[in-house]
């Protein structure tokens, strides 16, 4: 009786845990095609998005802009080298 208790809370938590979709996209690129067909999917490896459109002639899919491409690198706030002034 343990044994079937214990098979169906398994059972039960490994459908109840369902699927986790992947990544699509690649942030070390700016665009994306996106291939349409039986199997669609996201290449990313695209500089810009005329390079994109002359390889996609012909095919397909369309050419989107990466939305997890970093547009800027973070800077770091820079500090100043002169003593704080007073009253300041």
């Amino acid at each position: 009786m343990r044994r079937a208790r214990l098979a169906l809370v398994v059972i039960g938590l490994l459908l109840a845990g369902g699927s986790a979709p992947a990544q699509t996209y690649d942030p070390s690129y700016p665009v994306c095609m996106q291939i349409y067909g039986p199997v669609g999917y996201f290449d990313c490896r695209y500089g810009s998005l005329e390079q994109c459109r002359y390889l996609a002639v012909g095919r397909s899919a369309s050419c989107v802009v990466n939305p997890y491409f970093p547009l800027k690198k973070p800077t770091r706030p820079r500090r100043s080298s002169a003593p704080p002034r007073p009253g300041s």
